[in-house]
């Protein structure tokens, strides 16, 4: 494999970032994960917008989007595949131990994976921890991740792909690496972003194209919502068959199977909406 890391192509094996990187010792960094179809990136503009977003809230200097769009290209020419993992890292850089950032300015790492078509229909768990909306890395794509880990390991033991989240006052907020939408009296509903979610690229994409409401609700609304999916870049729109003890249909209910055909169309026709 072939990967860009601060300015040229290098082989997987020798690719090199100091290990007094502020990403490695205190998370300091944010990242996006792209989808590759064929060699060819989707949605990469708005993702490389939501980097330039994330970068300015954690007070990172703005990446030269030039500089990662040349680097996007070039890692995908270098390693063909058909359904791919673009995933973009910006960190601090090198830096002292401890908090404070070094003078030696950001680090750029654009890598690419193989991956598989997600099945249509997953099972997911809620934990018992909760986002804070109002934590100082809301809304941002951080590399801080340790708590969707933790979460997901959950998920796991438990035979399940994802875990969902509650806000710091019981609302229904996100998955570790997911948005959530329901269906209530025939009716789509997703949380706002004002509910402490990541602002997800497939998450806008769904809510545009098949009139989502953006509504604050209960945690408790995955035990009477009549359909339940999750969307991520990787994922597209994913029915949820299983949440906790709760069986749902076994096949994506006819709301959510319209939102899995709108989506796929216009992706299809729009490579960077």
């Amino acid at each position: 494999m072939r990967m860009w890391v601060n300015g040229a192509l290098c082989d997987a094996e020798e690719a090199r970032v100091s290990v007094l990187d502020h990403g490695l010792t205190v998370g300091d960094g944010i990242f996006e994960t792209v989808k590759t179809v064929d060699g060819r990136p989707f949605a990469l503009t708005r993702h490389l917008d939501r980097l330039v977003r994330s970068a300015r809230g954690l007070g990172l200097p703005e990446p030269d989007l030039d500089t990662v769009r040349r680097a996007c290209a070039e890692v995908v020419e270098a390693n063909p595949m058909p359904l791919g993992r673009l995933r973009i890292t910006y960190t601090g850089g090198p830096a002292p131990l401890g908090s404070d950032r070094g003078a030696p300015g950001p680090s750029l790492v654009v890598a690419l994976g193989e991956t598989a078509r997600r099945p249509d229909t997953t099972s997911v768990i809620t934990v018992p921890w909760v986002r804070n909306e109002r934590g100082a890395l809301t809304g941002l794509k951080t590399t801080s991740y340790a708590e969707n880990v933790v979460a997901l390991a959950r998920a796991r033991e438990h035979g399940a792909s994802e875990a969902l989240f509650a806000n710091t006052v019981g609302q229904l907020c996100e998955g570790t690496g997911s948005n959530v939408f329901v269906v209530l009296d025939g009716q789509l509903h997703t949380p706002p972003v004002a509910s402490g979610c990541l602002a997800g690229i497939t998450r806008a994409l769904v809510v545009e194209w098949t009139g989502a409401r953006e509504t604050e609700l209960p945690l408790d609304v995955l035990e009477r919502a009549e359909e339940v999916f999750l969307t991520s870049t990787l994922r597209d729109v994913q029915a949820v068959h299983r949440i906790d003890g709760r069986e749902l249909p076994g096949e994506p209910g006819p709301v959510t199977a319209k939102a899995m055909r709108v989506f796929a169309e216009l992706a299809a026709d729009h490579l960077d909406p």
